[in-house]
């Protein structure tokens, strides 16, 4: 499923994994209220997509930085 996070930074979750952890980029936290959760973004979903690109390969900190190379809204495509 595709979620649409509108607005600046901050986006209200944690990632988990990467390439260098050997295990797929998922959500590992959310904040109460913020707008990961009120796009009901779920623990443990798996982040396919950040803006269009895959994740496919990413090392945690590029993810990191990709997410924080959004600015005004973030587009992911997650799997449950």
């Amino acid at each position: 499923y595709s979620v649409s996070l509108v607005g600046p930074a901050p986006w209200g979750f944690r990632l988990q994994g990467g390439k260098d952890f050997n295990v797929p980029l998922s959500i590992s936290r959310l904040n109460d209220g913020g707008k990961a959760a009120r796009a009901h973004v779920g623990i443990g979903d798996v982040v396919l997509t950040i803006d269009g690109i895959s994740t496919d390969g990413m090392t945690h900190l590029e993810a990191q930085n990709k997410i924080k190379a959004c600015t005004g809204n973030l587009n992911m495509t997650l799997q449950r």
